[in-house]
């Protein structure tokens, strides 16, 4: 089942003009005819059935038929990584959406490799992730900015994962027992500085843990912190049996 995710306020008998990019997906790449069904959401009024009611030249346009399932959020989960190089950051993105999380904040670090990203290209990313998982919402991916900058407006009752590659800390499954908000801290491929973990450790609100005995590239250290997180207090634990969100 195609699902698409629209800007567009979602009530029985509204019709959806496509933007040109989702116009043209469901036109020249799935082929798609008047009658064929899809679903679609919003981030805010659940998933909906739909019909292709007309495939023109410039635009696909829905008629929206009923709701298929409520509106869900999946837990208050931040992804927090520094930038690290195009292809590894993509990845990134791409699972943190697979994987659950609410937000993805990209952060500058002193030993960050990269110096930029294209915020757009992430969100689209992230956008197609979430059609393709079943998600009724979407990740949000935010502007870069400095790791002390986040730190300094850090609301304190979201707990941080820093995932610390120094070796003395617990494992994350002895670390993270309780659910609630959280967020989950990656480094850059070069670690970070010995002021950044002296600052992070110093933090009340954060939580260091290791992901084993051999050092990870980031975009696996993301993935299995994220993974690990999911298992022990995510809602990997609360989705019935046999349910499936397609």
């Amino acid at each position: 089942m195609i699902r698409l995710h629209v800007p567009h306020d979602l009530a029985a008998g509204v019709e959806i003009a496509l933007d040109e990019g989702q116009s043209r997906y469901l036109a020249a790449v799935m082929r798609a005819k008047a009658g064929d069904e899809l679903r679609v959401f919003n981030g805010r009024d659940g998933e909906w059935r739909a019909i292709v009611g007309q495939v023109g030249k410039r635009a696909v346009v829905l008629q929206l038929i009923d709701p298929a399932r409520p509106q869900a959020t999946g837990p208050d989960l931040d992804l927090v990584i520094a930038l690290v190089k195009r292809g590894p950051l993509e990845t990134i993105v791409e699972k943190a959406a697979e994987l659950g999380a609410r937000r993805v904040r990209p952060v500058i670090t002193e030993r960050t490799n990269a110096d930029h990203t294209r915020v757009d290209r992430l969100r689209a990313i992230a956008t197609e992730a979430a059609e393709q998982t079943g998600r009724l919402d979407v990740p949000e991916v935010l502007e870069p900015v400095k790791l002390e900058r986040v730190i300094e407006g850090w609301n304190p009752g979201r707990r941080l994962l820093f995932c610390d590659e120094a070796g003395d800390a617990r494992p994350v499954l002895e670390t993270v027992t309780e659910g609630g908000p959280w967020a989950i801290l990656i480094g850059p491929e070069g670690g970070f500085s010995p002021r950044e973990r002296e600052m992070l450790r110093a933090l009340s609100f954060a939580t260091p843990a290791t992901l084993g005995p051999r050092i990870l590239r980031a975009d696996t250290a993301a993935i299995s912190a994220l993974t690990l997180w999911q298992a022990a207090v995510g809602d990997w634990r609360s989705w019935p049996q046999g349910q499936s969100p397609a």
